[in-house]
Parts: structure tokens; C-alpha cells; sequence
């Protein structure tokens, strides 16, 4: 038996779950398929089982919250009376209740609430204040009168013993800090330095903020270093960036015992930044935290491309771009899975799009009719309609099953009675669009998840009754819902959907599909060591040839031959993950590793869009269990495998290479790749919404110079010029790194001299006409 065969046992084995981080997290399950029995009677390798783990992606457990079914109170908006006291409504729930001072603010219903004490805001959450009215629609409303009593009491110090954050959120505000004079990355000598708990690690360092540690360019923040050293010492301080490059340093002294440092930073330079320290005297380094490993603390800086880049106006909302998998509780006192687990977090990194169940299996778990399309109320964090759904559908309940059990594997006993459900859900989503949804054109369906035969949720049934089974649900959603875009197949790799769609096109399965989603994984093991454009040994069937831009090309083909002209292309998870055979550890990963995570992230979901996907999805927010390890642009903090729905993250390089990615690509139209570059040469040209600018995306692969064992190279280099205008001119355009940093670059006769690494680079040009015969247009792609 090969490599490949030994491997794809083992993932048949082994794939049984799929996170579909939907509503809200709860504990995993398993799913149908998954039986992980007779894993310890195969022979294999350690790296084989992890190639396995990864091959051509994976699938967690989904875990979701019971549906609460909110209600609305029934309450004005206007003043009312409560324990005696009148109430003023000021935020709805998930909003945010300003004021002047210190004031009383309650949370629920007149009938049924919690009041606590704020200074100047509120935010109006489960998180914050617990849930006083399980299934009811909450609001917040402020007394109007002053406080009774001073504000509430503190946060408790975080379990694990890392103070940092919760002394420094107790001691100063951002909004009490300066910025530093200078440019680039700078802090100030302490600002305050206060006894703090004596328990704990000989030092500890954090940057206490909304906690996803991202800030803005420019603005001031707080970086807090805890110390207990047994007599007075000197701390030194660097904090590097994703290069492994020293953007600041310093030192000061500190007293004997346990001491809060806080220093006011604030940075021009956009990027991921790891902190470390050590004591003279005492020496010491940075503890390890969850999956971050031992010896930093990490924090971001977004970009701000602006000045380069105006912000696009989206005819509709469903142009944009960029989603994403997994979710995180970071508001105080929120935990897994209360309250909203997507802001602030993807707001900050410019993802919009995530996923929402409407799943037969989930919906009507015991028998048909329970699901009812005019009482169904949308999950709240949905409602401010800045997170847009892309609707799940997989999975046949029990009671409907020709299997006796709940199954992805086979076609429901009566497609009549799946019609008709999905008739509903389609009814349901049409209603939700209109009312909160006003400036989004359509409806996203997903009909199956990953139904790959060697996977976790295997189609076992025959061809036929897969078509019969679409067919089904897109008669049932197209029945109510005149704005739905019904999609599949989905299966886990991108080259396999290029085989089944082979398989069930000619049997016309493209009537039933008004667009596509697929997962992009294209490798055993999408990984820094297994990047995007790995073109593999031909001779081992366990890869894809041609790698990634060779499938994506092969799948727009299929896509032309059997959905309609524009149908959409969306991907709807692609991760990367660390290397094959690696796990989390205190020393593992290093700086060099996150730069590649980061490089190849960036660059597979360009190589996505720039080959004619329509939107693309990031997976995972942060570290998680139960999979390969690494797939997270986030550490999770409180977890040393990691953790679903985590309430402490901090960034990974991955984390802002894809902040710099949205802010730079979302908002435009795909023009494709470049043509005539040289070998290990990689552009695509993107233009703006509305005949807007040009971006091109462009950087440089050498596997034999990229690899674990001897190093990601990040310092190769080599040289292209691009042209950006008509023979003939000079001029400037704006070039922007991987971390969202521009600089001008000159260009003359027309073109712009560039050097390129594997981290990518995008250049904002203003001359469509030169791109007009310099691209190939993804074939069959429409600008949407």
C-alpha cells in the first residue's frame, strides 16, 4: 500500500466532524460518519497521521447553540418605570448605551432585568450583564438619575494567573494614555508602576484592550508588564514584527515584589508585533500561554490604506469578499457560547460573511411541521446586518431518514416532505433578508458539507438521488424565496469538485445549483510547508498536480460547462495549518514558522480570488483542538491544544496579513492572473468597484528555497517589473506590504520596478488600459 492509500485510510477513519461555527459554540459532538474506531490497529507514521489529519482539509465538530427563538417584548421605546425608578431605553441588545458620568443601566425587560453601574458607557450583552430573560428580546435603558452607588465592582483576576490584562483594564484607559513622539513603533518610560497580586509568573506582559489586542495606527495603547522579582532589577524589553525585526526596545527599573508597568505605545507601522522580556538579575522570559508559545506576548496594529485606497461604495452588501470560520467571546464576563462571538473580532480583521443553520436535522430534530417560517426569529448577533449568512442546509433528520438515523450520507425517505421544509426555511430567510438585510441582493444556501466518500459526512447513496436531492431543495427554497442562490457540492478539496462535478453534471445536476461552493484545500496537508503553488511530484496521486492555480482553473471550467453564465463561486473554508507532524508546545511555533503561516495564507486566498472565486473563507479565528494544529490566525490563551469559542486571544503574523488582504481586496472585481510572468512569479490584478484603481497582488515561490528544514526564507528576493501606465509616462504609485504598509515607488516609461519576496506585496495603480490584454480573465467569470 502507498503513502496516499495509507493516508486516505486513515482520513476515512479520522474526518468524521465539521465545525459549521454558526449560531454559538457549544461542547463537540460527534457526527454521523465519524467513527475514529480501529485508528490504533493502522501502522503509521507519526507524519503520515498528521498528513492525514490535514489532506485536503478537514472537518471539525459542529457545535451550536439550541436556538433561542427571541421574542420581542412587547415594550415601547419610550420612558418606563421599573423598582421604583424611570428608565430612559438607550442601546438595543448587542448595541452599545452612552452617557455622561456614572449612571444605572438595565438590561432585559421592565419585567425581567439587571441593572449595574457604569461610567460613560455600557455595552448591552449577555456578556456583560448575563441573561435575566432567556428567549426575550433585551434592550438597555439608563436610570435618569445619577447612580445610587459607585460603579460595579471589578472583573475577578483571571484564572491562569495572568494579571496583566485585568490590573491594567482597573488602572488606566487607552483614552488616559499619550502617544509616544515619533515614527514607527514607540513607547514611553512608564507611565505608572503600582504594587499588583504577589501570585503569579516572574514576568508577565499584556496589551489590555476590546481583547482581540488589535489596534489602530497612530493611536495610543497600553502595554502592561507584570515583574516579581525577589529584589529590585532592570527589565529590558524588545518587541519585534513579523520579520523577526526589532521595531522597539528599552528598559527601566523596577522595585522588589510584585509591580504593574504600564507603558503608552502607539505605532505607525501596521502589523503583528511580539513582545519580549527578561530581568537582569532574575532573568526570566515571557510564560507561555495556551498555544502561544513560550517568550512573547502578541499584539496588532491595523492599516489604514486610505489615503491610497478611498473606501468603495458596495451597490449591494453581498459583493463583499471575505468570511470566516470560528468564533471568540470577548467581551467581559462573556464566555462560550453567550452573547455575540464575531465582533469585535471580524469587524476589526474586515470579514463579513459567516455561517447561519437552517439544517433539516437541526430545525425539525423529531418530526416534520415544528418549524415555523413566521414565528422564526434570526439569532441576534445577526441583526445589526453587518454579518452576512451564508445558510447551511445539510443533514436529513431520524425521523426522515432511509438510513433509521440522523445522515448526510443518504437521501431523505420523501423528498416531498424536504421540499416542503425547505419551502419554509426559504420563506423564513426571505422575510429575515428584507427586514435586516435591506442592502443585501440575495440569499446564500449551502445544500451538503464536505460529502467527500473518503470524509466524515460520506455520500453513500447513488448519484441519482444526490441530484434528486438538490433538485428538492432548490424547488423548496426557489418556492419562497425569489433572492435565493442555491449552491454546492462542496466537497473538501477543490480538486474534487472539479471530480464529482465531471461525474454529475452530464446528470444535470447544474439545474439545481445557481452557484457554487467548494473548500479550497489542494494538498495533504495545506500547510507553510506545502504552499498554494507547490507544484508536487506528478507520480505521487496523493497531491494535486499543477497545485492550486492548475484546480482553480480546471473547476472554472467545470462551472462554465454546467451552471449558468455569472453564477457565483464561493469557497467556504480554507485554512492553513502548521507543519505536518508538529503540535503546539511551549517552543514551537517560532517566529520563522508564523512569517510562513502568514505568507501562505495570504497568498492561497489570493490565488483563490485571483483565479475567479467570488468570496473566500478564513479558517480558523483561533487555535482549536481535535484538528491539525495551527489552523488559527489567532493563539488561544487559556488552552495549551486550544479551545472552541475562546475568551482570550491574541494575533498570529496570519491575523494581520489578512487585515492588510480585506482592507486592500474587498471591493473589487477579479481581472486574473498576469500574463507572461517568470517561473516562481505570482500576480493578480484586481480593479475596484465602480472602474476604480487597480490592484495587483504579486510575489515569488521557490520551494526548494522554502522549506521547514532549512528555514522559510523570508529574505529572497527577486526582480520584476510591472507595468502600471502607457509607454511613455512616469509617475508614482503606492505600494502596500503583506502587513498593509505603504510606500510610493516610482515608475518610468510606464513601469514600476519592483522587488518581490514570498511575502506578497499590492500595487495601486490607476491605468486600467494596460491591463486590458496583460491578464488572463478567469474563464467563464463575471464581474458580479
Amino acid at each position: 500500500m502507498d503513502d496516499a492509500s495509507v493516508v486516505w485510510g486513515w482520513y476515512s477513519e479520522r474526518h468524521g466532524e465539521h465545525m459549521s461555527n454558526v449560531r454559538e459554540q457549544r461542547a463537540p459532538r460527534k457526527r454521523d460518519g465519524g467513527s475514529s474506531a480501529g485508528i490504533q490497529g493502522l501502522r503509521i507514521s507519526k507524519v503520515v497521521s498528521a498528513a492525514a489529519m490535514m489532506l485536503f482539509g478537514f472537518s471539525a465538530v459542529r457545535c451550536v447553540a439550541a436556538d433561542a427563538t427571541p421574542q420581542a417584548n412587547g415594550v415601547s421605546n419610550g420612558e418606563f418605570t421599573a423598582d421604583g425608578r424611570k428608565w430612559t431605553p438607550c442601546a438595543a441588545e448587542y448595541g452599545t448605551c452612552r452617557f455622561n458620568g456614572t449612571r444605572d443601566v438595565l438590561y432585559g425587560t421592565a419585567q425581567q432585568h439587571v441593572v449595574k453601574t457604569f461610567s460613560d458607557s455600557a455595552e448591552c450583552n449577555n456578556g456583560v450583564f448575563g441573561d435575566p430573560a432567556p428567549g426575550v428580546e433585551k434592550r438597555c435603558a439608563m436610570a435618569q438619575t445619577a447612580a445610587r452607588k459607585a460603579a460595579a465592582p471589578a472583573a475577578k483576576p483571571a484564572a491562569n494567573g495572568d494579571m496583566a490584562s485585568n490590573a491594567a483594564a482597573q488602572s488606566v484607559a487607552p483614552s488616559a494614555l499619550k502617544a509616544p513622539p515619533g515614527q514607527g513603533l514607540r513607547c514611553s518610560a512608564p507611565s505608572m508602576q503600582v504594587p499588583t497580586v504577589a501570585s503569579g509568573d516572574l514576568l508577565e506582559a499584556d496589551t489590555p484592550s476590546d481583547g482581540t489586542r488589535l489596534f489602530a495606527a497612530a493611536k495610543p495603547f497600553a502595554l502592561v508588564f507584570t515583574t516579581r522579582p525577589t529584589q529590585n532589577d532592570t527589565l529590558n524589553w524588545q518587541i519585534r514584527d513579523a520579520w523577526n525585526v526589532v521595531r522597539a526596545s528599552g528598559r527601566f527599573p523596577v522595585a522588589a515584589g510584585a509591580t504593574l508597568s504600564t507603558l503608552s505605545c502607539a505605532s505607525s507601522v501596521a502589523g503583528y508585533f511580539a513582545v519580549s522580556a527578561s530581568l537582569e538579575r532574575a532573568h526570566g522570559q515571557l510564560e507561555s500561554r495556551g498555544t502561544r508559545p513560550m517568550g512573547i506576548a502578541t499584539f496588532g496594529v491595523l492599516p489604514d490604506p486610505s489615503a491610497a485606497l478611498p473606501a468603495v461604495r458596495f451597490p449591494y452588501e453581498d459583493l463583499h469578499r471575505f468570511g470566516g470560520q470560528g468564533a471568540a467571546y470577548l467581551a467581559p464576563g462573556q464566555h462560550c457560547c453567550d452573547g455575540d462571538g464575531y465582533r469585535p473580532v471580524y469587524t476589526a480583521l474586515g470579514l463579513s460573511w459567516v455561517n447561519d443553520n437552517r439544517n433539516w436535522y437541526m430545525e425539525e430534530p423529531n418530526k416534520p411541521g415544528t418549524f415555523d417560517p413566521a414565528a422564526k426569529q434570526l439569532t441576534p448577533f445577526f441583526r445589526r446586518g453587518d454579518l452576512m449568512r451564508l445558510i447551511q442546509l445539510d443533514g436529513i433528520p431520524q425521523w426522515a431518514s432511509s438510513a433509521g438515523k440522523q445522515t448526510h450520507s443518504y437521501a431523505p425517505k420523501s423528498l416531498a416532505q424536504m421540499k416542503d421544509y425547505m419551502a419554509k426555511v426559504g420563506a423564513e430567510s426571505n422575510r429575515v433578508r428584507m427586514s435586516y438585510f435591506p442592502k443585501q441582493r440575495d440569499n446564500y444556501y449551502q445544500v451538503t458539507w464536505e460529502p467527500d466518500a473518503d470524509g466524515g459526512l460520506p455520500w453513500r447513496d447513488t448519484e441519482a438521488n444526490f441530484v434528486a436531492m438538490y433538485k428538492a431543495v432548490w424547488e423548496g427554497i426557489h418556492q419562497t424565496d425569489p433572492h435565493a442562490v442555491v449552491m454546492g457540492l462542496t466537497y473538501s478539496s477543490v480538486q474534487g469538485n472539479v471530480t464529482w462535478m465531471r461525474k454529475l453534471g452530464p446528470l444535470g445536476i447544474g439545474r439545481y445549483m445557481d452557484g457554487m461552493t467548494i473548500h479550497g484545500y489542494y494538498d495533504i496537508g495545506t500547510t507553510p510547508s506545502h504552499p498554494p503553488e507547490r507544484v508536487a511530484d506528478t507520480g505521487n496521486q496523493g497531491t494535486v498536480p499543477g497545485a492550486l492555480p492548475a484546480a482553480m482553473r480546471a473547476l472554472r471550467h467545470e462551472l462554465r460547462q454546467y451552471l449558468k453564465p455569472g453564477a457565483p463561486l464561493f469557497v467556504t473554508e480554507t485554512g492553513i495549518s502548521y507543519d505536518i507532524g508538529q503540535s503546539y508546545g511551549k517552543n514551537y511555533p517560532g517566529a520563522n514558522v508564523l512569517y510562513a503561516q502568514a505568507a501562505v495564507t495570504a497568498r492561497t486566498h489570493l490565488i483563490l480570488l485571483g483565479e475567479g472565486a467570488d468570496m473566500t473563507y478564513v479558517f480558523y479565528l483561533a487555535d482549536m483542538p481535535d484538528a491539525a494544529p495551527g489552523y488559527g490566525i489567532f493563539f488561544e490563551l487559556d488552552h495549551p491544544t486550544g479551545a472552541y469559542g475562546p475568551t482570550r486571544i491574541s494575533p498570529k503574523p496570519a491575523a494581520l496579513a489578512v487585515a492588510a488582504m480585506t482592507r486592500i481586496i474587498d471591493g473589487t472585481d477579479t481581472l486574473g492572473p498576469l500574463k507572461g510572468v517568470p517561473k516562481g512569479v505570482y500576480a493578480y490584478a484586481f480593479r475596484r468597484l465602480g472602474g476604480g484603481k487597480i490592484v495587483t497582488a504579486l510575489w515569488t515561490h521557490d520551494n526548494d528555497a522554502w522549506s521547514a528544514k532549512t528555514g522559510f526564507d523570508a529574505s529572497r528576493s527577486v526582480d520584476y517589473r510591472l507595468r502600471v501606465d502607457a509607454p511613455g509616462t512616469s509617475g508614482e504609485v503606492t505600494l502596500f506590504d503583506m502587513m498593509g504598509n505603504p510606500t510610493v515607488l516610482p515608475y518610468r516609461d510606464g513601469v514600476a520596478s519592483l522587488k518581490l519576496s514570498p511575502a506578497p506585496v499590492y500595487v495601486v495603480s490607476g491605468n486600467p488600459d494596460v491591463f486590458k490584454d496583460a491578464v488572463t480573465t478567469p474563464e467563464g467569470y463575471v464581474a458580479r
